[in-house]
């Protein structure tokens, strides 16, 4: 019985000093070399239109103010709208570049990157409405539940920086449709999860220790509620809320010195804020987000999604013109300066750097001068981290209602992402319920031809 007792005050000693099981984030081998090193997904929330972007149609000019002809097939529309006109689009296109793509006038200084962009033009997806629809360009599935593809990320390759998040959301307004889910662990461990940094203020809140509390004070206080708190998880094992709990406070611990130093923008020179436009007030907000997912990835942070329009903000059932105006103003200069950012610090080519939103729009119109929600046929655009740039993939119809040349779906482009990570899609595999879960469900292929 002595042996025993002593037994176990050494597992108390233990757990007083602090002693952890093997780390879940400690960095893993990718499957095969990687191009990147992490992700920035510039999320347009609410589902660009893709027909006043990136995709012109002439012969929406054609048959502008007529009904849909037949040929295009029935359509069921989220809102009822497929029996209304087709709708042109009202913007001016050019061609830029060497590799001669296609942008409208809402994006000029997006377009002077498309030299650097690989375009997907024939992208689909399952969903009719938004939430769902956030929740597979996150999850892979309409239904939530599932690990988002940043949590993936973090199971598959683990941490590059113990003293920062590996996964990381930045949102610019209101709440983002669907909540958290959208950066859930789902079935896998909890630790896993993304992290959100707040709007306004400090993008952390309570990190900092009050003043009167000494670093001796603050880590005795840590390791005791660990104890307290893996003495409660030894009876409960398959709780992975517990550790999840003890890895976000010694994360938060590591934080107190690390996080401030990343999130301070007043370290970067006048000419820098300028180039993703802070010094303007309809640029500044989303370009603050887009300087801190630079500075976020130079220190290590794998996964790095910015949401613009947070809320649906791209949401434009009516008056497109007036919406669209507006979240173009916000966000093509900040995006712009990423890009150019990225590539003048020797960033661009280990970072990937990913455009979209949940879907396109219709070519018929809504409300008069709106346009539909459209998962049939949308664009997105990747840079930097491996991709073969200045070229354009897949073709959507002639009015660009639905893919007919190399579609790609959004279990291709997780499969994608995650591949340009040295990931593959189908390795990456998690036990659930008896079944071998993986990023992509069932599906899903590498878009070879994306990568150089």
């Amino acid at each position: 019985m002595r042996s025993c007792g002593g037994l176990g005050a050494l597992a108390v000693s233990s757990m007083l000093q602090g002693a952890t099981p093997a780390d879940p984030l400690a960095p893993k081998k990718p499957d095969h070399p990687p191009t990147a090193k992490s992700v920035i997904f510039l999320f347009m929330e609410g589902g660009p239109s893709h027909l006043d972007l990136f995709d012109p149609k002439p012969e929406l000019e054609r048959l502008a103010g007529k009904p849909m002809p037949p040929s295009y097939g029935k359509v069921i529309t989220a809102m009822g709208t497929a029996s209304n006109t087709l709708m042109p689009s009202s913007r001016k296109w050019k061609q830029y570049g060497e590799s001669g793509m296609w942008v409208s006038d809402w994006y000029p200084n997006i377009a002077q990157q498309v030299d650097e962009i690989a375009m997907f033009r024939a992208c689909w997806a399952d969903g009719l409405n938004h939430v769902g629809s956030v929740c597979q360009m996150n999850t892979g599935s309409i239904l939530a539940g599932r690990p988002s593809m940043g949590a993936w990320v973090t199971y598959g390759l683990g941490t590059a920086n113990n003293n920062l998040p590996t996964f990381v959301i930045l949102t610019d307004q209101g709440e983002v449709l669907g909540g958290s889910k959208n950066w859930s662990s789902g079935f896998l461990p909890a630790t896993y999860q993304g992290t959100l940094f707040r709007r306004e203020g400090a993008p952390i809140l309570d990190l900092a220790p009050p003043s009167t509390i000494g670093d001796q004070q603050q880590r005795g206080r840590l390791d005791l509620l660990n104890a307290l708190n893996r003495h409660y998880g030894d009876s409960k094992p398959e709780d992975s809320e517990i550790e999840a709990r003890l890895n976000s406070y010694e994360l938060a611990y590591r934080m107190q010195s690390a996080a401030p130093e990343a999130t301070d923008l007043t370290k970067e020179s006048e000419a820098t804020r300028k180039l993703y436009g802070m010094d303007n007030e309809v640029t500044s907000k989303y370009g603050a987000n887009c300087l801190l997912a630079r500075r976020l990835v130079e220190r290590g942070v794998r996964f790095v999604e910015l949401y613009s329009g947070s809320g649906s903000g791209w949401d434009a059932h009516s008056d497109i013109e007036r919406n669209h105006s507006r979240r173009c103003q916000e966000t093509d200069v900040p995006i712009a300066g990423l890009l150019t950012d990225l590539k003048a610090r020797g960033l661009l080519d280990s970072t990937l750097v990913v455009w979209g939103g949940e879907f396109g729009r219709t070519p018929f119109n809504e409300n008069g001068n709106g346009r539909d929600h459209n998962p049939w046929g949308f664009s997105m655009w990747m840079a930097g981290g491996g991709v073969k740039k200045g070229q354009v993939i897949g073709r959507t119809d002639d009015i660009g209602l639905r893919t007919v040349e190399r579609p790609v779906h959004v279990h291709d482009l997780h499969a994608t992402i995650l591949w340009a990570l040295g990931l593959d899609h189908v390795k990456v595999t998690y036990l659930h319920n008896g079944r071998s879960e993986r990023p992509t469900i069932v599906s899903g292929e590498v878009v070879r031809e994306a990568l150089a």
